[in-house]
């Protein structure tokens, strides 16, 4: 009897939840008994949710030892072609998007789905197919925006990601290998995942809600059907789901989304400050309280935008427009959501006393700055325009640091980025947008200069 009454319990606080949270009208079973189901906001959001294809040619790779005249000769292979007259391979690759304007016919989804793809076509769970153009895209926060030419298209509202906390539901709806729209439910499981090295630019959203290869460009969504997230990525040891998921919050989306659609780019400005984390060792010696967090101010550049607000060299900060900030990661993510321009409330702990500023965000590579406003793989950094105009100084190196094991010293001077020659911060922080992956650094070390590759 008390198992029977435990189980209605159950049945009946689903029931409310459903109902509370606006999913759907409960549905009945065999019996007539409610219960909860997202039948019906999915019937609203499915429509919105579309499987995107790319195809792509590229060169056939072959054996290197073929490029070997002695190996052709003894076994009798005839001369290989060249690189450029290799036949081409044509490639398709599966993912996810999101339509977030109906009228415009505007979809959402990663960068990393279709880069490098010569045609995008998108498919609505209708049946029917468009070839989508790709208006923009932003590597550094791994998202894209497309355009397809459709009538009575479906689109997703726009949820807030900063009003999310941990425990909420969530619903994850995609294209999980190639198998066609399908929705796995699941909680926030954390907010704010940084330091993962998936991105330039982290904030994620973490869910225990399935997602899996082809999920990319998806929609998390809460249960009014609002999008709250674009999934992005998975912790697969074993290649497949296990629970860890991450998703690039809508509030970060949206910002990069609207510089797309109004000048085909995003350009990101800086506060011209050089950051550090805190850790036990600096709580100690800057004498904060315990569990006190924030990010460590180490350098504030000549002529910055934060300079001349005020901010100096050991603030920390911890807050920026009254959210608390608790490591360079996150910082990084709020200012990356502004444009240039835009004014930021920052917030600092000097001494014993909270401190606010007004900073306005700066053009990017015009001063001095951090490699953590630059890219990730070279946090640790610091670079300066060279004196004669021709490249940029590392002027120094962090011991430890993401740069110090990519193999940066203090002294070197970078001519290139990824076969871009660079003549100021400004011609860096450009250069460094086209790969999140890697960085190629073409550098002269005294009388020496060489190439290096940093992942």
């Amino acid at each position: 009897m008390r198992a029977v009454i435990q189980s209605l319990f159950v049945l009946l606080s689903l029931s409310a939840l459903s109902l509370n949270a606006g999913a759907s009208l409960p549905q009945k079973d065999s019996e007539g008994r409610e219960l909860p189901s997202l039948s019906g906001m999915l019937k609203e959001v499915n429509p919105a949710v579309v499987n995107i294809a790319t195809f792509s040619e590229q060169q056939q790779a072959q054996n290197p030892l073929f490029n070997d005249p002695f190996f052709r000769r003894f076994f009798n292979i005839p001369e290989q072609p060249r690189r450029d007259e290799r036949p081409k391979k044509r490639q398709m690759s599966a993912g996810s998007g999101v339509i977030v304007d109906a009228k415009e016919g505007i979809v959402l989804t990663n960068h990393h789905v279709i880069k490098q793809a010569d045609e995008v076509r998108v498919s609505l769970i209708d049946g029917r197919h468009f070839n989508a153009k790709v208006l923009g895209s932003d590597p550094e926060l791994d998202v894209a925006v497309l355009k397809i030419d459709g009538k009575n298209l479906s689109s997703v509202k726009l949820g807030d990601s900063q009003k999310l906390e941990v425990g909420d539901f969530v619903v994850a709806i995609g294209n999980p290998f190639g198998l066609g729209q399908t929705v796995t439910t699941g909680i926030v499981s954390a907010l704010g995942r940084t330091g993962l090295g998936i991105e330039g630019y982290e904030n994620f959203i973490q869910t225990d809600a399935s997602i899996n290869p082809g999920n990319s460009g998806g929609a998390l969504v809460d249960l009014k059907g609002r999008l709250i997230g674009i999934n992005t990525a998975i912790i697969a040891p074993a290649g497949g789901n296990v629970g860890i998921g991450f998703a690039i919050p809508v509030d970060m989306v949206k910002a990069s989304m609207e510089q797309i659609l109004d000048a085909g780019e995003v350009r990101r400005g800086q506060l011209g400050i050089g950051i550090q984390e805190i850790d036990v060792d600096l709580q100690i010696a800057f004498e904060l309280k315990n569990g006190q967090q924030g990010v460590l101010i180490t350098s504030v550049s000549d002529g910055s935008p934060a300079e001349k607000a005020g901010l100096k060299p050991d603030d920390i900060i911890v807050a920026i427009d009254g959210k608390k900030i608790t490591s360079s990661g996150q910082l990084r993510s709020q200012i990356a959501k502004r444009k240039i321009g835009d004014e930021v409330e920052v917030t600092v702990l000097r001494g014993e006393k909270e401190k606010t500023y007004d900073v306005e965000i700066g053009e990017p590579g015009d001063i001095a700055a951090s490699s953590g406003e630059f890219h990730p793989l070279l946090e640790g950094a610091r670079f300066e325009n060279a004196e004669d105009g021709n490249g940029i100084l590392v002027a120094s190196v962090e011991q430890y640091s993401n740069a110090a094991y990519g193999g940066l010293r203090p002294g070197d001077l970078i001519l290139s980025v990824n076969k871009r020659r660079v003549d100021n911060l400004r011609d860096f922080a450009k250069a460094l947008r086209l790969d999140s992956d890697k960085i190629l650094l073409r550098i002269k070390r005294g009388r020496a200069a060489f190439y290096m590759v940093i992942r």
